[in-house]
């Protein structure tokens, strides 16, 4: 004969395995980590005009996107591309004739930032933090989530501020 009580649980194990099944409904990997496409594509002839014309359509990562431990490697690559977006902005607002200039040293420099601050701390790295020069840029340039800076569909970029530290070189260019 089967209890009552025998039976309840097993439908309360059931209902509990099914609501942390994955059915599709989020982007969270299994571990349940955020969604953070990275590394951003480095700027070319093809997606400057989505760089410039569609930055208000793409993710930016505020702290309440975190959970509030234990995801501090995403919560880097978040502020590396608010960074970046913030200063891809700068560089779409600017002369015409140097925005593709800008917008590729606003990669690297947000990416160089990434990297010191990926160095601070004492854990592993992200893997392209090792390589230098153009090792480097081309280790970021590969295995990208979003080359063509695609938008979200039915996403619009909260208003977030400009963030310090970009220097554009005009010599450079």
């Amino acid at each position: 004969m089967i209890s009552i009580v025998g039976l309840s649980g097993f439908w309360i194990l059931t209902l509990l395995t099914l609501h942390g099944a994955d059915v599709g409904e989020t982007k969270k990997s299994s571990l349940n980590e955020p969604d953070v496409p990275f590394p951003p594509a480095f700027p070319t002839v093809k997606n400057l005009a989505a760089i410039c014309l569609l930055g208000q359509g793409r993710p930016r990562y505020l702290s309440s996107f975190f959970p509030n431990s234990g995801v501090s490697h995403f919560r880097r690559r978040g502020n590396a591309i608010n960074r970046m977006e913030s200063w891809f902005s700068l560089c779409c607002r600017g002369q015409e004739d140097q925005i593709f200039c800008c917008t590729q040293q606003a990669w690297k420099q947000a990416l160089s930032q990434f990297c010191t601050e990926e160095s601070s701390i004492m854990t592993v790295a992200y893997v392209c933090c090792a390589d230098t020069g153009e090792a480097r840029w081309t280790c970021f340039n590969s295995e990208l989530p979003n080359p063509n800076y695609d938008t979200t569909p039915g996403y619009t970029a909260p208003p977030i501020p400009e963030e310090a530290g970009f220097t554009f070189d005009a010599n450079a260019c």
